[in-house]
């Protein structure tokens, strides 16, 4: 199962810190993840950024970055700074 965990807005959108999926990529992840929760978390999950075992994902095809058993995908939504 790969990890999805949450952080800040897309966590308080799922309800939960993180769920845990089937997945061969990000993009299955995602799918996943979406699934199970409403409208909004799909909404706000659609402005993060990810990261994959640590690694930014940037602009990178979600469905060509590999996950699988034992991978952790965070999901960060923008984040305000100052």
């Amino acid at each position: 199962m790969t990890v999805v965990r949450y952080w800040a807005a897309v966590k308080a959108a799922a309800g939960t810190a993180q769920d845990e999926v089937p997945a061969d990529t990000l993009a299955d992840a995602l799918t996943m993840a979406r699934g199970r929760h409403d409208a909004r978390f799909a909404e706000v999950l659609a402005g993060c950024s990810f990261l994959v075992d640590g690694a930014p994902v940037g602009s990178r095809d979600h469905a060509a970055v590999l996950v699988g058993a034992g991978s952790l995908v965070d999901c960060l939504p923008p984040f305000a700074g100052g």
